[in-house]
C-alpha cells in the first residue's frame, strides 16, 4: 500500500573549495512510497537533483500524511 509521507532535508552547499563560506537551508517533500525507507531514499534522491551543488543532505521522515 502507497502512503504519502512528509520529508524535511537539511541540505549544506559550500560557496568554494577554498574557504569554509556555506549555506543551509531545509526543503520539504511530499512522497508517495510504499515504506519510509523507499521514501527516505527518494526523498535524497530529489534533494540532490535539485541542490546538485550539496555537499551534506540529513534525510529524515517527519509524518504519516496520508
Amino acid at each position: 500500500m502507497v502512503h504519502t509521507y512528509e520529508v524535511l532535508v537539511d541540505i549544506k552547499e559550500f560557496a568554494d573549495i577554498t574557504n569554509n563560506t556555506y549555506q543551509h537551508g531545509t526543503t520539504r517533500y511530499e512522497i508517495n512510497a510504499e515504506s519510509i525507507k523507499t521514501a527516505d531514499g527518494m526523498a535524497l534522491t530529489q534533494a540532490r537533483s535539485d541542490h546538485p551543488k550539496g555537499t551534506e543532505y540529513d534525510v529524515r521522515v517527519t509524518r504519516l500524511l496520508r
